[in-house]
């Protein structure tokens, strides 16, 4: 008998071209499987996964994402749709006893493909955003392997790449119900293959006669969130031929700690269901007194409830499970009276959306719980709230959304339109959307029914930059048309009445929750009007961020610049003659082009001058960069500088002038550069710690425009009994001022000019020096917020900063470890041991202060769920020993002798295979790593905790090294 739920089919895959396969879908499924392991021309696959991914990992074909060995890959174009239609086949078992029923489920093919298992064969339609569920109990065999192949067809209109390239290239794929960006767009080479293949995850679900379907749950919420309800209709079909006497049963359940659950609630409700009926069941509403909500990132803890639904059937026990992490929050939104802007609402509070657009983890769709979660923490880890999945990207998959509940990210899900290919460009594209609606509205609608119970899930879009045809526009608010109880907020925001309890159950509606506007420059969205007034997208003067003239509209939902990442980067992914920095050329207007090399240009290189607008190249700021590594580490310095202005413009007027801003873009699906915070193999850019400063929910900050120091609060809660120091430091080590504010309260949700900087116009000010920020606490000396800057004066530049590369800062850098498993989390404490002024400071240590306010995800607990499996409750012995199993390093202490006074700037750590480990000419570098903070500066006699984690690969030892402005080389500071 096999094991109720499901069982994932991610292994033991082979591949290969249909055109080198003569034999039949029934014979490879009965008398001619291919061998294992694979031989020719059968290879090992990638699934879930594309083509081109298999290609790539058999390598058959060049790797796309390094150097220009995408333009050696045969685009479909020129070959054919046949030679990227490939058969996938695998083996499984699964031995059936009466009455158990079996599912063969794929959650996306893109486009289309034909199923046989042994020797039967079923037709998967079109349509890469759709789920496919085949009942194959009655071909299963119960007492040996199974036999799977898929042959998968791709794109029927795939298109053309025009010699100029050009955004999603002859806008052909705009036909089909399909990713748009892999016909190429100014961020990325197109994808050979247009994604050709199982992309997601394929499974078997065992169930008994009746089976549980998409079950929706809803939460409403009274009395000032104290009275709540869990709204919960679930479709059940009965697959047996007599009438199912069943025992529905709902659970709701805390995660004490690791698998461990205290039942909140649980209710049993009998039914009989017809034979083959399909039939729909709500529940009666589960009331719950004061619940732990769910908040986005930045404003609370990210609770989530386990919501367990099964079902027993008379006669034969349990049949069907189905689990959910479900957070209790309301969502609203509205267009902002005061700005214009779209505002949002989570449990009543406003959020200030501070975010990213997203495209997708990983252009050939290696998708993986891993990689997303590494994806969602970094978003986190950088204060933002909000993601915006673009409509020629992805539905996200359901692992996305769990992470992004887990971390507090809210979702603006668009679908899969967009203006450059539904509408205009060049050539000017079909405004019809694609041939099929009727496709389009299907895909829909299953997307909506796999989202839509996920906590972190805002808003749904029709189209980037586009307003779908009118008849699937009218038919994307029909299905998303706002139950009457999510309705009561009118459009200024005024509450409504309560509802009347007369109204159908919220959990009936295909959604009935969230708000659903039809283009993403549409209502409360730049101008609101659909006009172009999104962006810039190139580099800015730092200070243009602040003035009143940067941005007219309440919120931009794309506003990009810049994303050069390190060189150890461009090393990994370039080959020697992609090393080479860009020339810089002195325009007769004074301004420098830069000319990059063709390979960063093929890679969507953006420079960082733009001489029509005025903007300096702000690498030059520094002085002409020597060579590749000179040149991205000043890069950093840029980056940082860049992002953490943008941010801080906008949230300088935050509620006055906008309601928020989505920065394009947050990563890259490849190895690109330009709009990232991280690149494609996770290192992150400076421009990631800019960001994670301007985005914390309490910050201080200097206004580069009217040069006031500024603090910005954006949690619920007024800050009262704070302080602020600020004090300037110059290259040679010395604080000319020194500065504390009086004793300062700040109103929830309000920037607050607090006073002015004096130290420019003075006299005796330094051309290059450094500010200090410190947001306090007066009774503990808590640190809420800190900030620094490295400035100039009007006019000038950062010139003077490259003799000070040579000045000599001692360092002492403590550091232990704490080893679980590949797990390694490493405490360092960094101290800059120069000798500082007499300032009568009390602060220097930088003990951070954690509110309660806000954001608190726990790492510990952020694996995504089981659908299908039944938590058990772990043993007392189990549980101490998980949470004691950690080896404890002996302290280790390191100093950087140094013999000169000074800050040390723009330290970062890196994380290393040891040197045993390490092949010359490797990329030796272990990633994803999580810091606490990166690409920092210290100040005479200050002290810096910073907490680094990180895996590590099987038979490879870590270490971690120091670099800095002042630190060139490396300094390896711990190794295991």
């Amino acid at each position: 008998m096999a094991e109720i739920g499901k069982v994932v089919l991610d292994k033991g895959w082979q591949a290969a071209r249909s055109t080198e396969i003569e034999l039949t879908g029934v014979q490879l499924t009965t008398t001619h499987p291919p061998s294992a392991p694979p031989t020719s021309p059968w290879m090992e696959a990638v699934v879930p996964g594309t083509v081109l991914a298999t290609l790539v990992k058999n390598k058959l074909v060049p790797d796309p994402f390094y150097g220009l060995e995408n333009e050696a890959i045969l685009d479909i174009a020129d070959s054919g749709r046949e030679h990227y239609t490939f058969w996938f086949f695998t083996t499984f078992e699964c031995d059936l006893s009466n009455n158990q029923h079996t599912d063969l489920n794929f959650r996306a093919i893109n486009y289309s493909a034909e199923v046989y298992l042994n020797g039967h064969k079923e037709i998967l339609p079109k349509g890469m955003f759709r789920r496919h569920s085949i009942d194959v109990t009655s071909i299963l065999h119960h007492d040996g392997p199974n036999l799977l192949a898929v042959l998968v067809h791709p794109p029927d209109h795939p298109g053309r790449i025009p010699p100029e390239g050009g955004q999603g290239g002859d806008h052909e794929i705009g036909k089909d119900v399909a990713a748009q960006y892999v016909e190429g767009w100014d961020w990325i080479a197109p994808i050979r293959d247009r994604n050709t293949g199982i992309w997601d995850e394929v499974s078997i679900s065992v169930t008994g006669p009746v089976k549980i379907v998409d079950p929706h749950l809803v939460s409403s919420f009274f009395d000032n969130y104290k009275r709540v309800y869990l709204h919960t209709t679930t479709d059940l079909v009965n697959n047996s031929a007599l009438v199912a006497e069943c025992s529905l049963n709902i659970q709701v359940a805390t995660e004490l700690q690791g698998n461990i659950y205290s039942v909140e609630r649980l209710q049993t409700q009998n039914l009989s269901i017809p034979a083959g009926a399909h039939v729909q069941y709500t529940f009666p509403e589960l009331f719950f007194y004061k619940p732990n909500l769910w908040w986005p990132n930045g404003m609370g803890k990210q609770s989530l409830y386990n919501v367990e639904i099964t079902i027993d059937v008379k006669g034969f026990g349990e049949s069907d499970l189905w689990s959910q992490h479900f957070g209790f929050r309301k969502i609203e939104s509205y267009i902002d009276g005061a700005t214009g802007g779209r505002l949002f609402k989570v449990n009543g509070e406003p959020i200030f959306i501070r975010g990213g657009n997203w495209i997708l983890s990983d252009g050939l769709l290696r998708l993986s719980k891993k990689r997303y979660q590494a994806d969602i923490k970094f978003h986190a880890d950088m204060n933002f709230n909000m993601l915006r999945c673009w409509g020629g990207g992805l539905a996200e998959r359901p692992d996305f959304y769990g992470y992004c509940d887990i971390y507090g990210i809210l979702v603006w899900q668009e679908f899969w339109i967009t203006g450059d290919v539904d509408g205009r460009g060049v050539p000017v594209s079909n405004p019809d959307g694609p041939l099929d609606h009727e496709l389009f509205l299907l895909c829909a609608r299953d997307t909506i029914k796999l989202l839509r119970n996920h906590p972190s899930l805002a808003l749904w879009v029709g189209g980037n930059e586009q307003v779908p045809p009118a008849d699937i526009n009218s038919a994307l608010k029909t299905y998303l048309k706002l139950h009457p109880y999510f309705e009561n907020l009118s459009s200024n925001g005024i509450p409504k009445k309560e509802t009347s309890p007369l109204f159908k159950d919220p959990s009936q509606y295909l959604d009935g929750t969230r708000v659903y506007v039809q283009g993403s420059m549409w209502d409360g969205f730049a101008d609101g009007n659909g006009d172009f007034t999104d962006g810039p997208y190139e580099i800015q003067n730092p200070e243009d961020f602040f003035k009143e003239d940067f941005y007219k509209y309440g919120f931009n939902p794309e506003v990009g610049s810049v994303g050069m990442p390190v060189a150890a980067t461009i090393r990994a992914t370039m080959p020697p003659e992609g090393w080479e920095i860009p020339l810089f050329i002195k325009l007769p207007n004074g301004y420098v082009k830069e000319v990059a090399n063709p390979i960063w240009i093929y890679h969507k290189y953006i420079p960082y001058s733009k001489p029509e607008q005025n903007v300096q190249d702000q690498i030059l700021l520094y002085e002409i960069p020597k060579d590749l590594d000179d040149f991205c580490l000043k890069a950093q310095l840029v980056n940082y500088i860049q992002y953490r202005a943008l941010l801080e413009g906008w949230t300088s007027r935050m509620w006055s002038k906008y309601t928020g801003v989505l920065i394009w873009k947050t990563q890259n699906p490849w190895t690109g550069l330009r709009g990232q915070f991280y690149d494609h193999l996770h290192d992150q850019t400076a421009g990631f710690y800019g960001c994670r400063s301007a985005a914390e929910p309490i910050h201080v900050q200097l206004n580069l425009a009217t040069y006031y120091i500024e603090v910005v609060n954006t949690t619920s809660k007024e800050l009262s009994n704070v302080a602020i120091e600020a004090s300037i430091w110059n290259l040679d080590g010395i604080c000319p001022y020194h500065k504390v504010s009086e004793t300062l309260t700040i109103p929830s949700k309000r920037t607050v000019p607090i006073f002015e900087m004096k130290y420019p116009k003075s006299e005796n000010a330094k051309p290059v020096y450094f500010l200090l920020l410190k947001l306090y606490n007066i009774s503990d000396y808590g640190i809420l917020s800190r900030n620094f800057y490295w400035l100039h004066l009007p006019g000038g530049d950062y010139k003077l900063l490259e003799p000070y590369r040579k000045k000599k800062i001692p360092l002492k850098i403590t550091s232990q470890a704490l080893i679980r498993g590949s797990t390694y989390e490493v405490q360092m404490h960094v101290e800059n041991t120069s000798k500082k002024p007499d300032l009568r400071s009390l602060i220097d240590k930088n003990v951070f202060t954690k509110s309660t306010n806000f954001g608190d995800y726990d790492t510990s607990s952020s694996e995504l769920p089981s659908v299908t499996q039944k938590k058990h409750k772990m043993s007392l012995f189990r549980m101490i020993q998980r949470n004691f199993s950690k080896e404890l390093n002996n302290l280790k202490v390191t100093n950087i002798n140094g013999n000169e006074d000074g800050v040390a700037f723009f330290l970062h750590f890196s994380v290393h295979a040891s040197e045993k480990d390490q092949k010359e000419g490797e990329d030796t570098r272990i990633l994803p790593v999580h810091y606490s903070d990166n690409y920092f500066s210290l100040v005479p006699g200050e002290e810096m905790p910073i907490t680094i984690s990180f895996e590590v690969p099987p038979g490879i030892s870590p270490r971690v090294t120091l670099h800095g402005w002042n630190y060139q080389g490396g300094h390896t500071v711990t190794e295991f």
